[in-house]
C-alpha cells in the first residue's frame, strides 16, 4: 500500500509537496523602555520617591521637542500606574470621577544624607527659595544682628558677686563708734585746750580708713590669688559634694556660643562691653558714673554649660553653667575698639554693632572690650562634685566662698557667690584644638 505525499497550493497558484508551514503567531506590540536619567543623587530627580514625599520632580522628557516623542493615546493607560501632574504642584490622580490630589499635612524634607525629618531644612523645604541642596557641611549662617540665647544660656548682666565677708551690723557699729569718738575728742581738745587727744584718736582712726582703701582697691587680686594657689583636685577620687578646684582643658557643650563683636565661634563664655569717658561735664553712661573716669554703657555677658578635660584624672566632667546658674567669670577682656579725640573715624562693623544694639553713636570717647573662653582653652573652675547615673558633673556651691584673712598682704575675707570661673590663657594666643 503506497503512501500518499501530502501537498499544498502556495499563494501564486503552484501545488508544492509537503505540509504548509504554520504562520507565526502576531506578537504583541512592545512598548519602548523608558531610559532611565542618571539623576547624580538629586532627589527631584529620581522620580517616584520624590513622589512619595510630595517634593516637585523634574521630568526629563520635559526638554526632549515634542516632535521627537511617540505619539501616545490619552486614553491609553497601564495598568497600576499614575501619572504625575505639573511639576510646580502636588501629585495627581486619574480617576473615572474626576481628578483628585493627594492631600497630606505637610511635606517632609528628605535632607542629602538620606534621612526624613519632621521639620524643615535650613529656612524651608527642599524645592522652596532660600534652601537648595549644599555640596558641603551643612552649617548655620551668622546672624548679623544682636544675638538671642534661651533660657539654657545664663545672661550675667549683673556683674560678679564679690564683696567683703563682713556683716553689715559690724560695719555700722564701726561708723558709730568713729563718729563718737571724733566728737568727744574735739570736745576734749576744746575744754582741755590740748591737741594730744586728736591726735590719738586720729593715730587710731587714719589706720583704720586707710586699710579700708587697700582692701577695695586690692581686694579682687587678693580673690584671684586664693583661687590661683588653691590646690587642684583629681576627679576620680573626688566624693560626691566635695568642693574641688578643676583645670583642664574646655569642649563646648550643646549650646555653644559667639562673641558680639570679633564674632568668634564655639565658646562656653563671652562678654562684650561698652566703656566710655565722662570729663568735666561730659554724657554720663549709667547713673552712677562720675566725672574723669570710664564708665560701663552697656554690657553683654553669658555663660552656658560646657564640658572640662581633668588635667590631673584624664575625665571629664559636665560644668553646670546655664539655666541661670550663679557663676562668677575671671577673664580679662581686651580692647578691639577705641575712640579718641584724635581718631573718631568709626568702623561699619562697629557702627552697624551699635545700631543693632539702638546706641548712638555721637562723639563721645568710647572703648569696647570683648572677654571669651574659646574651646580649647585651659580653664579653672571651682565648685561642688556631684555624681549622678555615672556622670561626673561640677555645679556651683549653694554658699559663699571665703578666701579667709590674709594677714600679710593686710586683706580682709573676700567671698564670691557660685562658681568661679578663671581663665589664663591668652585670648590672641593659639589655643588647644579639640
Amino acid at each position: 500500500m503506497g503512501t500518499r505525499i501530502p501537498s499544498h497550493q502556495l499563494g501564486s497558484g503552484l501545488y508544492v509537496s509537503g505540509r504548509p508551514e504554520q504562520q507565526p503567531k502576531e506578537r504583541p506590540p512592545t512598548m519602548a523602555a523608558r531610559a532611565v536619567p542618571y539623576t547624580g543623587g538629586d532627589i527631584k530627580k529620581s522620580g517616584e520617591l520624590g513622589k512619595m514625599f510630595d517634593i516637585p520632580v523634574i521630568d526629563p522628557s520635559a526638554t526632549v521637542p515634542s516632535s521627537s516623542r511617540p505619539s501616545r493615546s490619552s486614553s491609553h493607560h497601564n495598568s497600576g500606574s499614575m501619572r504625575s501632574g505639573p511639576n510646580s504642584g502636588p501629585m495627581g490622580r486619574q480617576s473615572s470621577s474626576g481628578q483628585m490630589q493627594k492631600k497630606s499635612s505637610g511635606p517632609m524634607p528628605l535632607q542629602p544624607t538620606g534621612l526624613i525629618t519632621s521639620g524643615p531644612l535650613g529656612s524651608g523645604p527642599i524645592g522652596s527659595s532660600g534652601a537648595g541642596r549644599r555640596s558641603g557641611n551643612l552649617e548655620q549662617t551668622a546672624s548679623i544682628g544682636k544675638a538671642v540665647y534661651g533660657s539654657a544660656v545664663t545672661s550675667l548682666n549683673e556683674g560678679v558677686k564679690v564683696g567683703f565677708r563682713v556683716s553689715k551690723a559690724i560695719i555700722w557699729v564701726f561708723l558709730v563708734v568713729v563718729a563718737m569718738g571724733l566728737l568727744v575728742g574735739v570736745f576734749l581738745m576744746v575744754a582741755v585746750k590740748k591737741a594730744v587727744i586728736l591726735l590719738v584718736l586720729g593715730a587710731i582712726i587714719v589706720p583704720v580708713v586707710l586699710l579700708i582703701i587697700w582692701n577695695c582697691a586690692w581686694g579682687r587680686r587678693g580673690l584671684l590669688r586664693f583661687v590661683k594657689r588653691y590646690p587642684d583636685a583629681e576627679l576620680r577620687g573626688a566624693i560626691d559634694g566635695q568642693y574641688v578646684k578643676v583645670t583642664g582643658v574646655v569642649t563646648c557643650g550643646s549650646i555653644p556660643l559667639e562673641s558680639s563683636y570679633q564674632r568668634v565661634p564655639r565658646c562656653a563664655y563671652v562678654s562684650t562691653e561698652l566703656y566710655e569717658y565722662k570729663g568735666w561735664g561730659g554724657k554720663s553712661a549709667n547713673p552712677k558714673h562720675r566725672c574723669f573716669s570710664w564708665g560701663s554703657r552697656y554690657s553683654e555677658k553669658y555663660v552656658a554649660d560646657f564640658y572640662i578635660s581633668d588635667f590631673q584624672s584624664g575625665l571629664r566632667a559636665l560644668v553646670k553653667a546655664g539655666y541661670g546658674a550663679k557663676v562668677a567669670p575671671f577673664v580679662e577682656p581686651s580692647t578691639v575698639v577705641d575712640v579718641t579725640k584724635e581718631n573718631r573715624e568709626l568702623s561699619p562693623n562697629f557702627l552697624g554693632w551699635l545700631a543693632d544694639r539702638k546706641l548712638s553713636s555721637d562723639d563721645r570717647i568710647m572703648r569696647l572690650k570683648e572677654g571669651y573662653i574659646k574651646e580649647g582653652s585651659t580653664v579653672s573652675v571651682m565648685g561642688v562634685v556631684r555624681r549622678h547615673d555615672n556622670v561626673l558633673m561640677v555645679v556651683p556651691s549653694t554658699e559663699p566662698v571665703s578666701t579667709g584673712c590674709q594677714w600679710f598682704r593686710c586683706l580682709l575675707p573676700m567671698y564670691a557667690e557660685g562658681l568661679i570661673l578663671t581663665c589664663e590663657d591668652n585670648q590672641n594666643s593659639d589655643v588647644v584644638p579639640v
